[in-house]
Parts: C-alpha cells; sequence; structure tokens
C-alpha cells in the first residue's frame, strides 16, 4: 500500500519478499525474492538501497545488527525497533516513561503466574514476549487453577528454551480501545493523526471510527500526547501506532481509574490507520515514506473536514473464495465505498481487504443524535459492502 504514494512521489521502491505471490510482490515490480530471516538475503538486498524500512517487527536481531554494521540506513532503527518486537522491553520503557501501564510482570513459571493473579485480580492476560499479532500469542486466564493447563505450561516451556519470561498483565476493563498515531522524521518533526476507535472481533481489528466518537477533548490531547512523547523518546523514525484502552468509569474491582493506558506499540503503517488512504490529506504509507526519508511531513486532517467521519471496515475472510467476483454487487450496494483488496488468499478471519466510507455533513451545529445516526448508517453500509464481498451475497 506503499506502492502508489512512492509511485505519486517519483520514489522508487524495492521489495524484498518470501514469494512472488505475496500481496506487496504484486504491487512492487522491483521485488527480490529472499527471507528475511537469512542475513545473506537481506545484506544482498540492501547493498544498492538508500534507506530500509519494514512492514512487520519480526525481523531477527542478528539481521538487523548485520545491516547496521553494513553501514545500511534504518527506518526505524534497530534501538527503536525493540520496543515494538518485545512486549517485555515495551512494558518497563512505558514504564520509565511514566506512562499509564495496566498492572504486569514477567513470569517465570506457573507459580509466578498465580501470584501475579492472586496480587491484581483474576482474570489475568498471559502473552508470548515475541511474535504475537492479531490475537495470536495471547491467552487469558480467567482463575487461578488455569495456570496449570497445558498450554499455559506449554508456553512457559517454550520461553524457558528461549531464555526469556512470559509477559503477564492485569485485564483491563475497558470502555472501548483507541489508536493514536504519529510521524517522526529523522531529524525529530512530528505529526499526529486524528485519535480514533478501534473495535475487535476474536482478537482481530474489524473496525475503525476516525476521529473517535465522543471523545472528550482531554483524552484526545492525552492520547496525543502519549504518542508523541513514545515516538520522540524512544527515538521513532517513520509511523508509530500506540493502541490505547480507555476507561471512562472507576471500576474499583480491577483498580484502574478511568483514564487511558498503553496496550501496545507499532512502527510502521498499521491497520488502524488505513482510513487514511480515502479519509486523510495525507495518508499514513505517504508519511512513512516521507518520515523515514526525512522529508516535510503532510497534513493528517480528516478529507472533508469538521463534521467528517470515516468508517474503515476490514475484509476478514470468509465464505467467498474469489472477492473480485462480489465487486459488482458491493460496488452497487454503496458507491460511496472505497474497496481495496489485498491479493491474499481469503482463508477464514484472515484480513484480505478493507472498505473505507466517509461521512460528511455541511451542518455548522449538527445535533449529535444526527450526527449518531448518520454515523450509523456509514456504519452499516461497510458493513454490508464487507459481507457482499467475504461471503458472496448481500447480508439478510
Amino acid at each position: 500500500m506503499m506502492a502508489p504514494a512512492a509511485t505519486h512521489l517519483g520514489i522508487e521502491l524495492h521489495l524484498l519478499a518470501g514469494s512472488e505471490g505475496s500481496s506487496a510482490a504484486q504491487a512492487i515490480p522491483h521485488t527480490v525474492i529472499g527471507d528475511y530471516r537469512k542475513v545473506q538475503d537481506v545484506l544482498a538486498f540492501a547493498e544498492r538501497m538508500d534507506a530500509m524500512t519494514f512492514d512487520h517487527e519480526h525481523v531477527p536481531a542478528e539481521v538487523l545488527a548485520a545491516l547496521v554494521q553494513a553501514g545500511t540506513t534504518l527506518n526505524p532503527s534497530p534501538d527503536a525497533l525493540i520496543y515494538a518486537q518485545d512486549k517485555l522491553a515495551m512494558r518497563r520503557a512505558v514504564e520509565e516513561l511514566g506512562l499509564p501501564n495496566p498492572h504486569w510482570a514477567e513470569v517465570h513459571s506457573p507459580e509466578d503466574l498465580a501470584t501475579f493473579g492472586n496480587a491484581v485480580g483474576w482474570p489475568v492476560v498471559l502473552k508470548t514476549p515475541r511474535g504475537g499479532y492479531d490475537g495470536k500469542g495471547v491467552m487469558v486466564l480467567d482463575d487461578a487453577a488455569s495456570v496449570n493447563d497445558l498450554a499455559v505450561r506449554t508456553w512457559f516451556e517454550r520461553a524457558h528454551e528461549e531464555k526469556t519470561g512470559l509477559l503477564a498483565e492485569q485485564k483491563m476493563p475497558f470502555t472501548r480501545e483507541l489508536s493514536a498515531q504519529v510521524a517522526r522524521r529523522a531529524s525529530g518533526a512530528t505529526a499526529a493523526y486524528p485519535v480514533v476507535e478501534s473495535n475487535q472481533t476474536d482478537g482481530v481489528c474489524d473496525e475503525v471510527v476516525a476521529p473517535a466518537p465522543r471523545t472528550s477533548p482531554a483524552h484526545v490531547a492525552e492520547a496525543e500526547r502519549i504518542a508523541t512523547l513514545i515516538a520522540e523518546k524512544l527515538g521513532v523514525t517513520g509511523m508509530l501506532a500506540v493502541e490505547l484502552f480507555e476507561i471512562a468509569e472507576d471500576d474499583g474491582g480491577a483498580g484502574a481509574p478511568p483514564g487511558l493506558y498503553v496496550n501496545e506499540l507499532a512502527m510502521r503503517p498499521h491497520n488502524s490507520g488505513h482510513w487514511t488512504m480515502d479519509g486523510s490529506v495525507t495518508s499514513q504509507f505517504e508519511q512513512h515514506l516521507r518520515a523515514v526519508l526525512d522529508l516535510p511531513l503532510g497534513a493528517t486532517t480528516i478529507t472533508g473536514g469538521a463534521g467528517g467521519y470515516v468508517v474503515m471496515k476490514n475484509l476478514l475472510g470468509g465464505s467467498n473464495p474469489d472477492l473480485h467476483s462480489a465487486l459488482p454487487a458491493a460496488m452497487r450496494r454503496s458507491g460511496a465505498s472505497k474497496i481495496h483488496i489485498y491479493g491474499k488468499d481469503p482463508k477464514p478471519g484472515r484480513k484480505v481487504g478493507h472498505v473505507t466510507i466517509l461521512s460528511q455533513t455541511s451542518k455548522r451545529d449538527e445535533p449529535y443524535d444526527a450526527t449518531r445516526a448518520r454515523l450509523a448508517r456509514v456504519r452499516q453500509n461497510a458493513a454490508e459492502v464487507a459481507h457482499i464481498l467475504t461471503e458472496g451475497e448481500a447480508p439478510l
């Protein structure tokens, strides 16, 4: 999705892909087939590049170290990327910056986990420090007895082999999930995007609404402050997404007062920012290119100005194996929708595309009830378009 922005700016992209059939390889003509986990493949690819960036956080440390030793310009740098790669490192950094974390601990045994759960209250969330995304590497444990489950013990055994612990977190009684994105240039300038609401299905992002409806000015300002501070203090270059828990009311049983709490970090264009492709003056993909090449950053305002909302609905693989066959019906359902299909095999639950629809108003002081009704219609339209594409038929 960086390819169109690169074309517009006259930037030549080269891609290291795992296979010719990968979705990015379908869009970028200068593609080399190789393994991002192999030092020799990545070094050979990097020889002719002015700068390198990443579309995920899973590049091994030894590969990153070899690139640094070879003098390759990497954005974000390995020193920053570690906080997106390792959730334990992220939790420590957030704590050192004085930003709001859930209660957390590094645990090395079921006994450690039980002690933590008994102290903060059940249920608790257990996470693998590395490699988890879209609900993978996450386990919710309801009570102390569950620490002896086979799956839990298997995770600890694997962590012991890798000489690390697991991350245990208080299960937050959040009202909703928000995401704050900020771009940072290598020379230090930053630009924040509107804070968005992110809705999940089975641990996978399903829908994003930008800006997050009915968000207090204080929470908007705090979310932007958190994201900008993390980007500056950790030396992030490129796009940074900070996923946040919002708690609107005190939950004494969980010991979590109202406010925002850091959930996870991503140092790349992020799913919660896909709405920017059609709904922002500067998409996150163009902004990432600007930032990693240290070009002036673009405006981040929503297209259509004040009163506008953008709804982004993910296409999660369903029963329809051929999304393109459903395009005519989906387009007939909503001429206002912008449909993006990624060229991926539509396995059940897999992100294979997204739909965005912009909701605008020309009324200066539209009552909230009218705004809410307008937004509800757009969300319903996006959901119906997504259903037609992934299931091959209109919803009942």
